[in-house]
């Protein structure tokens, strides 16, 4: 019989019971963790990690693009916004450049702190899980 890990348990149980805007938040919020390991990788050397890092960071800006409702004139800005941030990925990766990286992360962590601002004005801190 197999026992799961209680830390990965938990954080399956997170995500599964998250509300959409939690989710985009743990998406924005990985995409920033693999960024920063992409750098931390290329000061190391570990080139074959940063690139790991590079591309599951690429799949979730590619993911929260591939997901905006395009109803919407701020969905056509931030897929601009997204399409741009995987164009920098994809050039940092092949140079393995970290200032591109960090130009990268610096737009990821503000979409990231943009939203979760915006999560607590639209609802009560137990409402959305903060």
């Amino acid at each position: 019989m197999y026992h799961a890990n209680p830390y990965q348990q938990y954080r399956q149980n997170s995500v599964t019971s998250a509300g959409k805007g939690k989710l985009t938040l743990i998406l924005y919020e990985n995409a920033v963790k693999f960024i920063k390991q992409a750098i931390k990788f290329i000061e190391e050397g570990k080139l074959q990690e940063a690139h790991n890092a590079i591309m599951k960071s690429q799949e979730i800006i590619t993911h929260l693009s591939d997901t905006l409702n395009m109803d919407y004139d701020l969905s056509n800005n931030l897929h601009s916004l997204y399409e741009y941030i995987n164009r920098r990925l994809i050039e940092a990766n092949m140079k393995k450049n970290q200032l591109i990286l960090g130009e990268a992360l610096d737009l990821v962590s503000d979409l990231r702190d943009t939203w979760q601002e915006a999560m607590k004005i639209a609802a009560p801190p137990e409402a959305i899980g903060l």
